[in-house]
């Protein structure tokens, strides 16, 4: 039995997500595929990575150890398959506005490799609203956004979205719901709801919630994601979010799920944004060089969040 690359992003996947299911779902594969790469991956290393439980998988004091390995691994195969071009010889400074959930969940990770691709292309990142995003983008004092794309109203912007994060309920454990073999508004409109508000989530949700009959019964509003991801876990409400930023823990160590909804329910696009008419300087090129590299490759026309 070979050891191979499958292994190592399917052992991460499980790692991080703490259970088969949700690494299936993020990886796009069924879950006897993960199942089997992991036994294999045990098998070739000679000890257990993972502890098996009725509430997911754990990692085993060599589990923790792999993954750290398996980590460095995959940041060194991706290095390697980046195609760099001419980008490292760009130079100057770049500013980007950004939104609250894109500098969260998404930008971190890029900014990394950004810092070792564009070695001499200062990014300076603002957080700010969608409106302000879309003020400082006509009046020219960012030179591009990453944001939340269908928020984007201003028809004098362009948006060229990166991923598509699917949206699913957010459920404790032991909710009943995922014993369900389908989930529908009507079901979700009988528990009590979380609704989360910031980047224009409640506005958001209120779109594909409207054309039902039914609504949420809303008990909380929040700005805070972990605030969320809490209370849901806690078994105090439901939330529907997007896989972007799901983690199957909360901050008090208790665990959440996700749930497919059997209705139509937009995923959260993600991506950048620039002025119509703006002439592309070397360095917003090299920005949007990587990216499109990331994301927009001939096999991942419109990527994944989790890729």
């Amino acid at each position: 039995m070979s050891f191979n690359f499958r292994h190592l992003k399917y052992f991460v996947a499980t790692a991080e997500l703490g259970q088969v299911s949700q690494a299936a779902i993020q990886l796009s594969i069924s879950q006897s595929a993960v199942t089997a790469a992991i036994k294999e991956l045990e098998q070739i290393v000679g000890v257990p990575l993972f502890q098996r439980s009725a509430s997911g998988m754990t990692l085993t004091d060599a589990g923790r150890q792999f993954l750290a390995a398996a980590y460095q691994i995959l940041s060194d195969i991706d290095e390697a398959l980046t195609v760099r071009d001419a980008a490292p010889q760009v130079s100057g400074q770049l500013t980007i506005a950004a939104s609250y959930t894109v500098i969260g969940y998404f930008l971190p990770y890029h900014l990394e490799r950004l810092a070792r691709f564009l070695p001499n292309l200062e990014i300076r990142i603002f957080e700010l609203t969608r409106e302000m995003i879309e003020e400082g983008l006509l009046s020219n004092r960012f030179d591009m956004g990453v944001a939340l794309t269908a928020n984007i109203v201003n028809s004098d912007l362009h948006c060229e979205t990166l991923i598509r994060s699917k949206r699913r309920l957010w459920a404790s454990s032991r909710h009943h719901l995922l014993k369900s073999t389908s989930v529908h508004f009507a079901d979700i409109a009988e528990e009590p709801f979380v609704m989360l508000t910031v980047d224009e989530a409640a506005h958001t949700a209120m779109r594909y919630w409207s054309p039902t009959n039914h609504q949420p019964r809303v008990v909380l509003r929040t700005s805070s994601i972990e605030a969320v991801r809490s209370i849901v876990a806690n078994g105090q409400g439901v939330s529907i979010l997007s896989d972007m930023v799901y983690r199957p823990w909360s901050l008090e160590g208790r665990r959440l799920e996700t749930v497919d909804v059997d209705e139509p329910i937009p995923p959260m696009d993600v991506g950048l944004v620039w002025r119509k008419d703006v002439a592309f300087t070397g360095a917003m090129d090299a920005f949007r060089g990587y990216f499109s590299s990331h994301y927009l490759t001939p096999q991942n026309p419109v990527g994944r969040a989790g890729t």
